[in-house]
């Protein structure tokens, strides 16, 4: 392995083992929106089910409904004092995109045209007949793989994270009108760290990993 390969590795192991969950942040930090922008636009080569990349982002990040969001996520002080706060939701309507993303497939010379057509079909067909339960399930899986690379990229970037799946999500949609195709799934706090997280223990790799069976 070259030595500028072991340097980029390094560089993400760092990342790997640096990012912590943070609830205390310092207040007078902002983050342009440009680089939310791109945060976010980074993330977005996570892996979805069939590609249908069924995210969809909130971006919460003026004082006056960083208050309003606070009490719906049961006061959690992160809200505020964060710079701002990505709200991850899954679009049940996603599959009605399939077109519009195989023909930049087609485009890009990965498909053909015949083979996008019946791809296409086959996408309405099987995630339009799945029914809304099933389909919020496929994206909780999606929206989980965007997340984590989205909060990776922040810390890479010198941001701190927190995830939040505590929040009234019925609330929300009220709160903040969300279309009855989008779903809540996880509120991301995003700033720099007021106060270091604490450390937290993790079970080793033999308590996690079975070879091949789970008998003894």
């Amino acid at each position: 392995m070259s030595t500028l390969n072991q340097v980029k590795l390094d560089d993400f192991y760092a990342v790997l083992q640096e990012r912590h969950s943070v609830r205390v942040y310092d207040p007078t930090v902002k983050i342009p929106r440009e680089e939310l922008k791109e945060i976010v636009e980074l993330s977005l080569s996570a892996p979805s089910s069939s590609n249908l990349q069924p995210w969809r982002f909130l971006i919460i990040d003026e004082p006056e409904l960083k208050q309003k969001l606070l009490p719906i996520a049961n006061n959690q002080q992160q809200v505020v004092d964060s710079a701002a706060v990505i709200a991850v939701l899954g679009d049940l309507h996603s599959y009605e995109r399939a077109e519009e993303i195989y023909a930049e497939a087609v485009r890009l010379g990965a498909m053909t045209e015949e083979i996008k057509t019946n791809f296409v079909e086959r996408l309405h067909k099987g995630y339009g007949g799945m029914g809304p339960e099933r389909l919020h399930q496929v994206n909780l899986l999606d929206a989980g793989l965007v997340s984590m690379q989205l909060m990776l990229i922040a810390k890479a970037k010198g941001y701190d994270t927190v995830p939040m799946g505590g929040y009234h999500a019925e609330k929300f949609v009220e709160a903040f009108e969300v279309p009855e195709t989008l779903k809540p799934i996880l509120l991301i706090a995003i700033g720099k760290a007021a106060k270091a997280a604490h450390p937290t223990p993790r079970l080793s790799v033999d308590q996690v990993v079975n070879w091949n069976s789970f008998q003894k």
